[in-house]
């Protein structure tokens, strides 16, 4: 890199996903790097999750299908920076990418919405909740065992969708994206990280570039929330650790506590053969190394308990 910074770019293409909430969050970012002084466009894309809907992602690649193509159109030159949901985001970037910033976390909780039942406890044994995350699942039977709990592909409209058409008795949504879309009267009840531990980077928007694009960096410098970027690091190291993607059935969640940071992860098998394992530390965290450095701590814990790098072992 050269000593004298690069002269911030004067237009910068957004690549995006085509679906309600990634163009919401890509219009999102134009509007405040626009606001900035930026010229931005968007390339919407359709990438290999959003065209497979028939089967779960853990069984097709995982979440890193929603991102390949973005980060194709990155390599080709053909878009400056992809904007992604970081739960969606796999945890090893390919080489020659990096995330360049992270911005402030929205709700990271998981939503319970029904049209029938105000709350999990209301719904009566055996009724059927849709999800379409293996760490939901497992979350779920722990809560309750007595309920089916049914797959739940699609975009945010879909689902709900689904189950309007009476489909589910319930389905499990995240908060952030139905308060994006506009949709928080949707959510009859909220979980607690108690009750229902979030996915690693829940809430949290990552952009991500080409690592030897510096001048975007520097553009996308003024967007970054340093206690979000701590805490998800943390979270994604817990998972990293664990082998983590979608596959996995793991949860990672960190809080703050002043400038200690407090994390907290679960590990459980879909088949309900084992109880879940869960685990936790905090430590006084300033860097993206003593974040990373507690995640891999809350991993050692999880493996000490039992916890493998795959949901069925």
């Amino acid at each position: 890199m050269n000593s004298s910074r690069p002269a911030p770019p004067s237009s910068i293409v957004i690549a995006t996903r085509e679906s309600q909430l990634a163009l919401w969050q890509a219009e999102h970012v134009q509007q405040l790097l626009t606001a900035r002084g930026h010229t931005v466009q968007l390339l919407g894309m359709t990438t290999r999750g959003d065209q497979i809907l028939d089967r779960s992602l853990s069984k097709v690649g995982g979440k890193g299908l929603f991102v390949k193509e973005l980060e194709v159109a990155l390599e080709e030159g053909r878009a400056d920076i992809a904007v992604h949901s970081l739960k969606d985001v796999p945890m090893e970037l390919p080489g020659g990418f990096a995330l360049a910033c992270v911005m402030e976390r929205e709700d990271p909780r998981d939503a319970f919405v029904s049209n029938r039942y105000a709350a999990l406890a209301d719904v009566p044994q055996g009724g059927v909740v849709g999800t379409s995350s293996l760490r939901r699942q497992v979350l779920l039977q722990a809560l309750r065992p007595d309920l089916k709990i049914e797959p739940l592909r699609g975009n945010v409209n879909t689902r709900l969708r689904k189950l309007d058409e009476g489909q589910y008795d319930a389905i499990v949504l995240a908060a952030a994206g139905l308060k994006r879309l506009g949709l928080a009267e949707r959510i009859r009840a909220t979980f607690t990280p108690e009750q229902m531990l979030p996915a690693a980077g829940q809430g949290a928007l990552g952009i991500e570039v080409r690592a030897a694009r510096a001048d975007l960096f520097d553009a996308l410098a003024p967007l970054a929330h340093q206690h979000t970027w701590l805490t998800v690091t943390a979270e994604r190291a817990v998972s990293r650790a664990m082998g983590g993607s979608c596959s996995m059935p793991l949860a990672a969640h960190g809080q703050w506590a002043g400038d200690t940071l407090q994390l907290r992860a679960a590990w459980g098998d879909v088949q309900a053969r084992v109880p879940l394992v869960r685990a936790q530390g905090q430590a006084q965290v300033r860097t993206l190394e003593q974040a990373d450095a507690l995640g891999l701590a809350v991993a050692a814990q999880l493996r000490e308990g039992g916890a493998t790098g795959a949901g069925t072992p």
